[in-house]
Formats: structure tokens, sequence, C-alpha cells
């Protein structure tokens, strides 16, 4: 395996135990990153540890702290921290099985892949994979990784085990802390009838490749054009939503996803904040000696406005 495991030790099941391996199942190589540069030179900027008081200080230097008030620290040596060991800290021990429901989607972090380590461990691993496939169950086990100990939701997949690390009780914020805010008002039924045929209108199955980045595709546009020496001009600026009547704003997504009745007969005026915001995720606009002038836009807009009959097509589109 390419990659090096975030964290390796040992998988148990009551007395039965195999070594493993734990891997993240995300990756971030692809993002797009920035560096700082000194403007004149674009030499990269180096970021030097500084005491305000004496100035810069070498690595060798510098240690740990805690802030216990403002201004006062409690310093802690490496070498004290590695003294606090867990059982868990070599050890994700299975402590409980529950069914996926019962935990909040709050709860549900980072995804790994846990695999066993070495050809000695497959045996024992292989049995405590599928004793928890037989149950339907999703396994609750603790581990420490990265000074932490986390809390971990397992379940096979495929011929490993797919574990998430879950959120702590105490970084998980009450809802009601917000929600209550929230008026409690009860909704026009013929408003959520027409909400709820626009939800059908756009069900489908999910497919992850059809929801790239658009931001970081458009930053991607922009640094291409920039190494070949092009100019950049500034994009048009989005439009606001318009504050329009609610009912007719129904009406009107209604009858862009194809649907059928009266109200679908007029073409829908592009005020959404769906559109504006898939406007603002285009690609930026490149500008170079060979560009068009921008007068032709015109005739554009002519040839749009002799189509309105095409948007009276009864027929439903498909998610």
């Amino acid at each position: 395996m390419a990659t090096r495991p975030t964290w390796q030790g040992y998988l148990r099941l009551s007395l039965v135990s195999c070594p493993v391996a734990l891997y993240t199942a995300t990756s971030r190589s692809g993002d797009v990153s920035f560096n700082m540069l000194h403007k004149e030179t674009h030499n990269r900027i180096r970021m030097i540890p500084t005491d305000p008081e004496t100035g810069p200080v070498d690595r060798s230097e510098i240690v740990k702290g805690y802030e216990v008030e403002k201004g006062r620290y409690v310093v802690i040596t490496d070498e004290e921290i590695k003294n606090v060991r867990l059982s868990t800290t070599r050890t994700l021990d299975i402590e409980r099985f529950v069914d996926e429901a019962e935990i909040d989607r709050l709860y549900w972090n980072d995804p790994y892949f846990l695999v066993p380590d070495g050809e000695m461990a497959v045996e024992a691993f292989t049995v405590i994979r599928e004793a928890m496939e037989n149950s339907g169950k999703v396994a609750l086990g603790r581990l420490v990784m990265h000074q932490r100990e986390r809390l971990m939701a397992l379940e096979p997949r495929d011929l490993g085990i797919l574990a998430y690390s879950l959120r702590s009780n105490r970084e998980v914020k009450n809802p009601a802390e917000v929600f209550d805010n929230i008026p409690d008002v009860k909704p026009d039924k013929a408003m959520v009838d027409i909400a709820t045929q626009i939800i059908k209108q756009q069900e489908g199955p999910f497919d992850p490749s059809k929801f790239n980045d658009r931001y970081e595709d458009a930053l991607r546009a922009l640094i291409k054009e920039k190494e070949k020496g092009h100019t950049v001009g500034t994009p048009e600026k989005p439009k606001e939503a318009e504050v329009i009547d609610l009912m007719e704003a129904l009406r009107r997504s209604l009858g862009q996803g194809g649907g059928s009745g009266g109200a679908a007969k007029k073409p829908a005026a592009s005020t959404s904040r769906k559109a504006a915001a898939e406007k603002a995720a285009d690609p930026p606009k490149i500008a170079t000696s060979k560009a068009k002038p921008a007068a032709k836009k015109a005739p554009a807009k002519a040839a749009a406005a002799k189509k309105p009959a095409a948007k009276k097509a009864p027929a439903r589109k498909s998610a």
C-alpha cells in the first residue's frame, strides 16, 4: 500500500485480537493551495519563530505550554506527554454494538479504512469482520490518535472494515441553541404540496462525480490562464434574487422542472439563488488581445427572445 498508516495497533473483540492498520479514506492532495511570496522577488516567505522581547528563536528552544489564564502558562515536556498512556494507545477495543440509526449524524466525523496488518492477522480479522456483518450492527471502540482518545464506529465494507471517528459529546452543540430561535409557524398546505412535487422532480441516485468543486475548478482555470501570461477580467457580478410572491415562486419552480399544470405556462425568470450561485461559480473570463468585442453579445438576447414557446412543453424531467 502506497500511503502510510495513520495508526497501527490491535483490534480486539473480547479475548480475540489481531494487528491492524488504519488508513485515511479521503485525500486533500488535489486541493488548490497558495504559498506566500515576496511581492517583488517572488521568493517564498520564511516563517521565523520570534520572541516579542528577545527576537528570533531557535526551534530547539521552543517548548509546549497550556494557557491556564491570560499570559500564564503551564509548560509540558514531550516526555511528559508520552507518559500519558491509555490502554487505547495501542488497542482498538470493541466495547459495544449499536444500530446505525442510533448515532446522530452530528457525531459522524472522518472516515478511515481498517485492514489486517500482516498475513498472520488475516484469519482473526476476517472472523471479527464476518461476525460484525452477521450482527447488522455498528461496533463502537476507542483509540488514541493525534494525542486524543477518539470514539470510532466500525462497519464491514467489502473485505475490510470502514471506520469513522465520532465527535465527542463536548464537541457537539445542542441544536436547540440555534433552532429554538426559529418561529414555529404552520405553512400553507398548498405551498407544501407544490414544494413536495418539486422535490420529486429532483429525486435521483447519488453520483458524486456530478458534484465537483466548481470554485476550485474556476481557480484552476484562473491559474492556467495566468501561467499563459493572459490578463484576467473581472466577472460580471451575479444579480441578487428578487423578493417575489412565495406561491408564484413555487409555481414557477414547478414549471422549470417540466411539471404539467396551468401555472407552468409562464417562462421562469432567472431570479433564484441557485441560478445566481451557479453563475458565480463559472470560470473567470479571460481578457486577451484576441478577445472579441463585448458588443457582439447583443444578438444572443434577440435569439433567445424568439423561443418563448419552447418553455410550454409539459414533459416532466426525471432527476
